[in-house]
């Protein structure tokens, strides 16, 4: 969808909605450079985030685009900006881009990419960095560091394996292509596909569907799915201490309560 011509220049390229109870949208509003990660919206993301991270009234997370693209990743011209700057001084500018956009792990709620166009380098990044992709169709997405003449950064060789396979992230990573929506899904990239015009109404059912389950589960579910715990016996651990503090809370009680009455559980978090 274009962006609106008419709606106000946000400066620090970032629109932090609310179109549900318990539901957040972080827009990337910079749609002139393809909603580019600028010097403004970073730090506006890791206020957004920061704020975020102590709301209790937030259940879920989408993160989407302005205009045609989803997000072209970082400023190129931010990122090539330095060519005499030593290696260490290098390194510490991106590791602060890396956490500064990475943060978004910090949140204990379900989060959702809503991948409205094209999705590139740290744009993929940060996508894969939610729980959650769905994409428009014809959305493009890759990882092209070595195209460019650099190292994958903001732990692609980590997230991306850790989506799609350790097969299919070597031959994305080390070719540089992009794949169409398609293929994205096929690879498991994306969870689904949507005609572009339906992608937000799809995405805020499914937000809206997650923000509608208790909290306390959904929150420690989110976390044992981001641990990718090493085996079995870590997994049980993990899940008899968590499920146990789910059967403690009025929610578990409400829960089981509107099962045996047919109707809809009105769960609060607690």
């Amino acid at each position: 969808m274009p962006a609106d011509q008419s709606a106000p220049v946000t400066p620090d390229h970032l629109r932090v909605e609310r179109p549900a109870e318990g539901v957040v949208r972080l827009v990337l509003d910079n749609p002139e450079q393809r909603n580019a990660m600028s010097a403004p919206m970073t730090e506006a993301w890791v206020d957004a985030v920061s704020a975020l991270e102590g709301d209790p009234s937030v259940r879920v997370v989408v993160v989407t685009g302005e205009g045609a693209a989803f997000c072209s990743g970082g400023d190129i011209s931010w990122i090539a900006s330095e060519p005499d700057a030593p290696v260490d001084a290098l390194r510490t500018r991106m590791m602060a881009f890396y956490r500064a956009w990475l943060s978004i792990r910090r949140l204990e709620v379900p989060t959702i990419a809503a991948v409205n166009g094209p999705a590139i380098g740290a744009g993929l990044c940060l996508a894969l960095a939610c729980d959650l992709r769905y994409a428009a169709a014809g959305a493009r997405l890759g990882a092209p560091f070595v195209r460019l003449g650099m190292n994958p950064g903001m732990a692609a060789t980590h997230l991306l394996p850790e989506v799609v396979g350790l097969a299919a992230a070597r031959e994305l990573l080390l070719t540089g292509r992009l794949v169409e929506a398609d293929e994205a899904e096929r690879l498991g990239l994306v969870n689904r596909v949507f005609a572009a015009e339906d992608l937000a109404a799809q995405v805020q059912q499914v937000a809206e569907q997650i923000a509608a389950t208790a909290p306390v589960p959904s929150r420690y579910t989110t976390l044992s799915l981001r641990q990718q715990h090493r085996d079995l016996e870590a997994c049980l651990q993990y899940e008899a201490l968590a499920q146990p503090v789910t059967l403690a809370t009025q929610d578990l009680q409400e829960g089981i309560a509107a099962s045996r009455e047919r109707r809809t559980p009105r769960f609060v978090g607690r």
